[in-house]
């Protein structure tokens, strides 16, 4: 997760030009997603399908393991990267994107890739200026203030505006040579509304909640929008290479309960019930986090994972949630400043809460840029050691 949802942190850059091939002789696939019959991706046979086994709710020899902001700021490989290049004009390039993509699966053993890329991407779309300013994060130079902003909003050529990420998602796909899967994701209608209407982070994002309220009518029709690009970007990022979808609602918490059922929770079912449409057999999760409340009507939805956030008792939410759904989570991500026995010790209470079965080991949010890679790596290994030994024993 990038700045916000992706996976850095960073600045504004420049799309990268199409239609100039990729390195490795791979042309860009913007240019034939509407055209199958010319050219269909191909792609290395996938040599550990671990996460899709897991997230389909079958038993498995371990627990899958991968984390959110797992390429990014902590990463001196990274920091390489970006000491050259703008936040956007990674995000924007497709062989840089895919080379920060790869840095954490060449260093870590996990379970799981996610493509660069960043939540906002889907403002940004819609004709909304987004910039990343050093040390503040997101910032929207014009937010959408009253609903009559909404008339800027443009319809965008998903192909055209997006493509990039399409682009980005194919090379990356090549390179992992199948080593483990690939995740696509995007953010969720409400939480990306929030940021464009409150011009960027926020400790109660109170403008945006605002609207739900004097605005309730234009707050659906923002939030219709953003479904509706969401949806067809979520597509072509699976007809891109993506074998894993993910929808990260970081601000549902912001929400209560009857907020969350009128403008949060009808915006996630139509994305997940438009995405199974045309990809049925590819598993999606949904991210809302500090939403414990949210978590019953999320599991009669079509998502296959709900993922928790380190404040949730994975016992309390699988009594909620029964056997309708995988649950992904979530250790602390302040539990890797700890001594690495202690990160073991809280690897093995996390998994013990979860169970030996249907369970995606993950932080419960993003990685921190202060991190210890090689505390990242004791949680990763510790993972797969332990969730190994509790199927031995059970």
């Amino acid at each position: 997760m990038a700045g916000t949802e992706a996976i850095g942190d960073g600045d504004v850059g420049e799309e990268a030009p199409a239609n100039e091939g990729f390195a490795n002789g791979y042309t860009f696939f913007r240019s034939f997603r509407h055209e199958p019959e010319c050219f269909v991706p191909t792609f290395p046979p996938l040599q550990n399908d671990l996460i899709l086994r897991t997230a389909r709710g079958e038993a498995t020899e371990r627990t899958p393991v991968w984390m959110m902001r797992q390429a990014g700021r902590y990463l001196p490989e990274y920091q390489e990267v970006r000491s050259e290049h703008a936040f956007f004009d990674v995000v924007q390039t497709p062989e840089l994107a895919a080379e920060v993509t790869l840095q954490p699966i060449d260093r870590f053993p996990l379970d799981a890739a996610i493509i660069f890329s960043d939540i906002l991407v889907i403002p940004q779309a819609l004709g909304l200026e987004v910039e990343m300013v050093s040390g503040k994060g997101p910032h929207f130079p014009n937010p959408v203030e009253t609903p009559g902003d909404l008339e800027r909003l443009v319809d965008p050529d998903v192909d055209d505006t997006l493509g990039h990420v399409f682009d980005a998602l194919t090379l990356t796909r090549q390179e992992l040579e199948g080593r483990v899967p690939l995740i696509g994701f995007s953010g969720a209608p409400w939480t990306l509304m929030a940021y464009s209407i409150e011009g960027g982070g926020s400790k109660n994002y109170k403008q945006a909640r605002a609207w739900l309220y004097r605005h309730p009518e234009a707050a659906k029709t923002f939030l219709q929008r953003m479904t509706d690009v969401i949806v067809e970007y979520l597509v072509g990022q699976v007809d891109a290479g993506a074998q894993l979808l993910q929808v990260f609602d970081s601000w549902a918490g912001l929400l209560g309960p009857k907020t969350f059922r009128t403008f949060a929770l009808p915006y996630l079912e139509q994305i997940v019930d438009g995405v199974k449409a045309e990809h049925p057999d590819v598993p999606m999760i949904v991210f809302a986090k500090d939403a414990p409340y949210a978590l019953e009507s999320l599991a009669e939805t079509a998502y296959d994972v709900i993922s928790l956030d380190w404040t949730m008792d994975p016992q309390a939410a699988r009594l909620l949630v029964g056997e309708k759904a995988v649950l992904q989570g979530n250790l602390d991500p302040c539990a890797l400043y700890a001594a690495p026995d202690d990160i073991r010790r809280e690897v093995q209470h996390m998994l013990a809460g979860f169970g030996s079965q249907k369970h995606i080991a993950n932080l419960g949010h993003g990685m921190h840029p202060d991190h210890d890679p090689d505390h990242a790596r004791v949680f990763v290994e510790a993972v797969r050691e332990q969730s190994e030994q509790m199927r031995t024993v059970s």
